[in-house]
């Protein structure tokens, strides 16, 4: 049973932040000067240097709060903003679909920015109105390479000829784990991450007149000797992004394997590779996977065009880059989408990508 993606939304917090605005914020904090001054020239470094990224869109009423937010208020923010910002970008993924949400047998939500019981499926399926007796599937856990398992989930459901249609959707309150302290990997994140999410509809048929986007060929990666590498811990009652500096490197050999795995099982050559959709992670993450993939800057323009927009957004980023390059003049073909993240896990899929 084939799948097919046959529409794509994607959603931003409306406040946008230039990255020099977080340097000034955090000069105005009273307890910056209590900050190591090797946290200071990190965050200096970052905010101000040219890290690929200009702005990004955050769930914050004042930059100010990232900096003394409690447990119950970083929850708060994620209980807030993560519905809604789920539901806009499913309700765009069905608009761009020409899908009612009574057409939609399956929902899967990925997240790991919060935590609610009964889960995200509960608040979307609200807010968008899908049938009572919809599948909801909420996946936690999985951090920037989720979007694929979930889509991967999505295809077992239509292969099992459980739905016709599936909405995926992922989605992250990046800043409701912001906040400070002398932790290079926390004040990096702070720096690095922004609230978006992303969604797709998946089908047993292709939506006529419309570039035809089939799903063919998908495989992970687990390295668990590498899980402390990127993972999230706690303290305080607060989620605490571990990111250690070699993440760029364990990235793209990981990334490279995988997609020279897939390549052999799926009978093809490199150069059949038209496309490419790739998480961004950060400037680093895309030059690693620059070196180790033989990418040229162009074969990366879209990922690169998303960090520098809106910073890593973590699990939905894939929908973005898909987003823009089915936009754009990527020629059809085989494209390669590939994320990875916490476990240290990697996920790729070969797409097949036709002119209606």
């Amino acid at each position: 049973m084939p799948m097919f993606i046959t529409g794509l939304g994607t959603a931003v917090p409306s406040q946008r932040h230039a990255q020099r605005d977080g340097w000034d914020a955090v000069q105005q904090w009273p307890k910056f000067s209590q900050l190591k001054p090797r946290s200071r020239a990190i965050l200096k470094k970052i905010l101000c240097g040219d890290n690929g990224i200009d702005t990004r869109h955050l769930a914050l009423e004042s930059l100010a709060d990232v900096f003394d937010s409690t447990p119950d208020e970083l929850h708060a923010r994620f209980a807030r903003h993560a519905p809604a910002l789920a539901s806009e970008a499913a309700r765009r993924a069905m608009q761009n679909a020409g899908c009612r949400p009574a057409e939609i047998d399956a929902v899967l939500i990925s997240t790991c920015t919060g935590y609610l019981c009964p889960g995200l499926t509960s608040y979307v399926s609200e807010q968008l109105g899908l049938r009572a007796d919809v599948f909801g599937l909420d996946l936690v856990g999985q951090g920037c390479g989720a979007a694929l398992p979930n889509l991967r989930a999505g295809e077992a459901i239509l292969a099992a000829r459980r739905a016709k249609k599936v909405l995926s959707i992922c989605v992250e309150v990046c800043s409701a784990a912001f906040f400070m302290d002398d932790d290079p990997g926390v004040l990096i994140s702070a720096c690095l991450f922004g609230d978006g999410a992303g969604a797709a509809v998946l089908s047993t048929t292709p939506l006529p007149g419309r570039r035809r986007v089939e799903w063919k060929f998908a495989g992970s990666r687990l390295v668990t000797s590498e899980r402390d590498t990127l993972r999230f811990g706690q303290q305080d009652g607060k989620l605490r992004n571990i990111l250690q500096p070699n993440v760029p490197q364990v990235a793209g050999d990981l990334a490279e394997k995988l997609f020279s795995e897939s390549l052999l099982a799926a009978g093809l050559e490199r150069e059949q590779i038209a496309g490419w959709i790739l998480h961004t992670g950060g400037r680093d993450v895309i030059l690693a996977l620059r070196d180790k993939l033989k990418l040229s800057a162009d074969d990366v323009r879209h990922s690169s065009a998303v960090l520098r927009e809106f910073g890593n957004l973590s699990s939905p980023t894939v929908y973005f880059v898909l987003e823009r390059a089915l936009n754009d003049s990527v020629p059809d073909g085989l494209w390669w989408l590939c994320a990875f993240g916490a476990g240290f896990s990697c996920h790729g899929a070969i797409l097949k990508v036709k002119a209606a």
